[in-house]
């Protein structure tokens, strides 16, 4: 396991235990992230989406880009799973709406 998913599983516990967190909203500034990418990005594109999701809503994650190969690595509890596709997007507006409706998972983390 890397130290990296170590680190975001550590994260994820505060997020979900930790009374200060439990409440807080994480957001991003649409327009900037999509100028990033129009910036960094030359569409059409191979795109790398990660997310963390608690064990067991992997295929809600997989229903986001139904014709992609999904790759899965449990947490070392079996509490939470991380998942990685790789897709082809068309342009930054089509990256933004995945992550818009990865949003309405329950406990999703969008890296």
């Amino acid at each position: 396991m890397t130290a990296g998913f170590l680190l975001l599983n550590l994260f994820w516990e505060l997020c979900c235990y930790s009374s200060k967190f439990a409440s807080m909203k994480f957001t991003f500034d649409r327009e900037a992230f999509k100028e990033k990418l129009e910036a960094q990005t030359s569409f059409p594109s191979l795109y790398m989406f990660k997310f963390i999701v608690p064990n067991g809503r992997e295929e809600q994650i997989a229903a986001l880009l139904p014709n992609n190969k999904m790759t899965l690595k449990e947490s070392s509890k079996g509490k939470y799973v991380s998942a990685t596709i790789k897709a082809m997007m068309p342009n930054a507006e089509a990256i933004l709406d995945v992550y818009e409706r990865a949003s309405k998972i329950e406990g999703v983390i969008s890296l």
